[in-house]
C-alpha cells in the first residue's frame, strides 16, 4: 500500500497526464517492466527513430523523432529500471492555439509493471497505473426482510446498488374466511418464493462478477438467518458468505448501513479505516473534549503548535494547500490521511469542513 502523501502524489500526477493531448501519434507512452534490459529498450527506440524518417508530415517527424532522442537520453542514466519498473511519457504537449511544449517524465508505479508497452497516441497511455491506485476487493452485498430485498457490489469504495426487489408476502392479519394454518401455510409459500427470487438474482449478479471476496448479508431478525440457513444461494457463493448483521433497512440506504454494521469484516480495506477517522472526528466535533479542529486556517495553527495527532485532507483539494499542510504537519510528526469523497462522511469533509480538519493530541483552545 502506498504511504498516504505519496499516493495522493501520484493520483495528482496522473490527472495532470491525463489533461495533456498532442496531434496524431506524437505524445509517446512506455511501460518497462523491472526485469526489462534498458539496452533492448534502446535498440527498439533507435528503430523506432529510424522508421519516424517516413512520417510524411514534416512537423510530426521532427516532434516523434524529438521525442525519442528525449527518451533516449533519459534512459542513458539507467543501467536497469527501478525495483517496479518505470513509465516514460514524452511527447509534444498542446498549450492552446499554435502554441505546444515539449515534456518527458518519468515515473515509478506503485506496483511492478507486468508487460513492456510502447504506444503512441493523441494522449498518454494511463490505465495500466490508474488500476494500480483501485482497491481491488469486491465484495457482494445483500440487504433483505420478507418485503423487500437489495443486492448490490462494493467495488474498494463505491457501492453500486444493482437489483431491488419487493415481495408478494401476505402481512401476518389474514383476509377474512381463511383458516389460521392455511394462511400461515400460503404465507411460509409467498416467502419461500421470494428467498428463491433473491437467490436467483444474487447467483446471476455474484457469479458474474470475478474474483469477489466475500459476501455480506443484512436485514433483521430472523430474515436474514432463514435466508442463510435455507441455502438459496449457489453453493459456491453460500461458502462466501462472511456474516448476518443486523440492519434496518433493506432498500439502497441499507447497502450502507451494512457496511457500517459489518466494519469489522472489512477492517482492512481503505475504506473502512477511512469511514472510521471521520466518525471519530464527527464524535470529537459534538463533544466538548475540543479534540478536533476543522477549516485550513484553523487546523495550520493547530499543526504549528504541535498539536495535531492525525491530519485529515481530502483526495479533492488542491495540491498547493495539501503540499503546505502536509509539509508542516511531518515537521511536527502528525500523521496524514487522505479522504476520498466517494462515501457519504468523505463528501461532508469536503463540502461541510472544507476538505481540510484535524484529531488533536490535546485541547488548545485555538
Amino acid at each position: 500500500m502506498l504511504e498516504a502523501h505519496k499516493k495522493y502524489e501520484f493520483k495528482r500526477k496522473l490527472e495532470e497526464l491525463r489533461e495533456k493531448t498532442g496531434k496524431g501519434t506524437e505524445l509517446i507512452t512506455i511501460y518497462i517492466p523491472p526485469d526489462k534490459q534498458i539496452s533492448d529498450v534502446m535498440a527498439q527506440l533507435r528503430d523506432e527513430h529510424g522508421q519516424a524518417s517516413n512520417i510524411k508530415s514534416k512537423s510530426t517527424r521532427t516532434n516523434v523523432q524529438s521525442a525519442l532522442d528525449s527518451i533516449m537520453a533519459r534512459l542513458k542514466y539507467f543501467r536497469h529500471p527501478p525495483k517496479n519498473g518505470m513509465v516514460i511519457f514524452c511527447g509534444t504537449i498542446s498549450l492552446g492555439g499554435d502554441k505546444t511544449t515539449m515534456e518527458t517524465l518519468v515515473l515509478e508505479p506503485p506496483e511492478p509493471i507486468l508487460s513492456y508497452q510502447y504506444r503512441c497516441g493523441s494522449e498518454f497511455v494511463l490505465a495500466p497505473l490508474e488500476d494500480m491506485l483501485e482497491e481491488k476487493k469486491t465484495f457482494g452485498l445483500m440487504v433483505l426482510d420478507r418485503r423487500e430485498a437489495t443486492i448490490g457490489l462494493l467495488h474498494g469504495k463505491h457501492v453500486d446498488a444493482i437489483k431491488h426487489m419487493t415481495s408478494n408476502v401476505p402481512g401476518k392479519q389474514r383476509k377474512g374466511g381463511q383458516s389460521a394454518r392455511r394462511f400461515e401455510r400460503l404465507r411460509l409459500i409467498a416467502i419461500n418464493e421470494f428467498y428463491k427470487r433473491i437467490g436467483d438474482k444474487a447467483n446471476e449478479i455474484f457469479l458474474a462478477t470475478e474474483e469477489m471476496e466475500g459476501i455480506l448479508i443484512g436485514g433483521p431478525s430472523p430474515t436474514k438467518e432463514e435466508f442463510i440457513d435455507g441455502e438459496y444461494l449457489h453453493h459456491e457463493l453460500q461458502q462466501k458468505i462472511l456474516g448476518a448483521f443486523d440492519v434496518s433497512y433493506t432498500d439502497e440506504s441499507g447497502l450502507y448501513e451494512l457496511l457500517d454494521a459489518s466494519h469489522e469484516v472489512l477492517a482492512d480495506l481503505d475504506l473502512m479505516r477511512e469511514k472510521k477517522l471521520m466518525n471519530r472526528f464527527m464524535e470529537e466535533i459534538v463533544s466538548d473534549k475540543g479534540l478536533a479542529a476543522y477549516g485550513k486556517d484553523h487546523v495550520r495553527k493547530n499543526i504549528k503548535m504541535g498539536a495535531v495527532d492525525t491530519l485529515l485532507l481530502s483526495e479533492d483539494l488542491g495540491p498547493e494547500l495539501v503540499a503546505e499542510l502536509s509539509q508542516l504537519a511531518e515537521q511536527k510528526g502528525s500523521a496524514i490521511e487522505f479522504i476520498s469523497t466517494d462515501f457519504e462522511e468523505g463528501e461532508q469533509l469536503m463540502s461541510a469542513f472544507g476538505g481540510v480538519a484535524a484529531l488533536l493530541r490535546f485541547r488548545t483552545g485555538v
